[in-house]
């Protein structure tokens, strides 16, 4: 569903900019090509509706995705450039962790993020997807509903120490909040339950700009 959205702003984009629409888009995937990520993979090529597809040195994804696409799409394998060795998981955790640090205070450290502290009440944070519950659970003649998009509301608490936030640009509860865009990022560093705030950092000054955050598995330690 967000990757339909995104490409439905994308197609809207190329409405309105002659630039966009000639040169179309490139999308780079991430290598999670087995289960869940290949069914990503190939939603992807059909909400963007993309006519060539490269894939490196998987032999059989190379052929699933010729399968399983149009047969207007030209699936492409190219062969690993001589040298290329696959990043381990630990490396992949430090260049992401490199990333969000260089997002708060730039390359080379060029930027000097803010720290401030939030009170629960100005916020409201939510999760995106809930559990899902086994069928055995379910009321006889239900069926099971689609919880991946689902919004869960989070109660601030210091589990939420080190975790990334997305600042959403929705106005209110009844709007797509999963869907919308984001104003930013922030991170949060400490809690305090006692006085009921919890301290970010963030790349802005204070206020936050919008009410609305949702909080991500993703975690950043500042160590550095």
């Amino acid at each position: 569903k967000i990757t339909s959205r995104l490409a439905d702003v994308f197609n809207q984009r190329c409405e309105v900019n002659r630039r966009a629409s000639v040169s179309g888009c490139v999308i780079n995937t991430c290598g999670w090509v087995k289960g869940s990520g290949y069914q990503a993979l190939v939603h992807a090529a059909s909400a963007f509706e993309v006519d060539v597809v490269v894939v490196l040195d998987q032999e059989r994804l190379y052929n699933e995705l010729k399968r399983d696409l149009p047969h207007f799409v030209r699936t492409v394998l190219l062969p690993k450039s001589g040298g290329v060795v696959e990043r381990s998981k630990d490396f992949r955790r430090e260049c992401r962790d490199d990333r969000i640090r260089e997002y708060f205070y730039g390359f080379r450290g060029c930027f000097y993020p803010h720290a401030f502290d939030v009170k629960f009440s100005d916020v409201k944070i939510y999760k995106v997807g809930a559990p899902t519950i086994p069928d055995s659970c379910l009321p006889l003649g239900m069926s099971q509903e689609d919880n991946q998009l689902k919004l869960v509301p989070v109660t601030p608490g210091r589990d939420m120490v080190h975790h990334l936030l997305s600042v959403s640009t929705a106005d209110s509860p009844d709007d797509p909040i999963s869907e919308s865009s984001v104003a930013g990022f922030i991170v949060v560093t400490a809690v305090d339950p006692e006085r009921q705030l919890f301290t970010v950092l963030s790349p802005a000054p204070r206020p936050l700009p919008k009410s609305f955050l949702l909080i991500m598995d993703i975690r950043f330690m500042d160590l550095k």
